[in-house]
């Protein structure tokens, strides 16, 4: 009977260890999930908020320079000169800005996402 009773305890002491590392794990996996959640949802806002920023520059740009356009057009005495003039002067940045892509856009980008990911 004292056999059976020590048996007992230490299947009583197993299974109350098997238990709380079930509940360590679960826990764990639980904080995982929780992170994971904080962090697409920071990623996700700093996304939204960039593109809404992006959105609100880019229609400042536009006007802006539909009316350099219209000012060169004025000083050259001929309106689609002035759009001329700014469209050679963005060939000419876009094609630096594609020889240069690497060092000026997927690497800086790239370090972007990888440091917000890290943090």
């Amino acid at each position: 009977m004292l056999h059976e009773n020590h048996q007992d305890e230490k299947e009583g002491v197993i299974d109350a260890l098997f238990e709380k590392t079930k509940d360590y794990v679960e826990t764990r996996a639980d904080l995982f999930k929780l992170r994971a959640i904080k962090k697409t949802a920071e990623v996700g806002s700093s996304i939204v908020s960039k593109v809404i920023v992006a959105v609100v520059f880019t229609s400042f740009f536009i006007f802006l320079n539909v009316a350099l356009g219209l000012w060169l057009g004025d000083l050259t005495g001929r309106s689609y000169l002035g759009f001329f003039i700014l469209s050679a002067f963005y060939l000419i940045v876009g094609i630096i800005i594609y020889s240069n892509r690497q060092k000026i856009i997927s690497s800086p980008v790239a370090d972007s996402i990888i440091k917000s990911m890290n943090s």
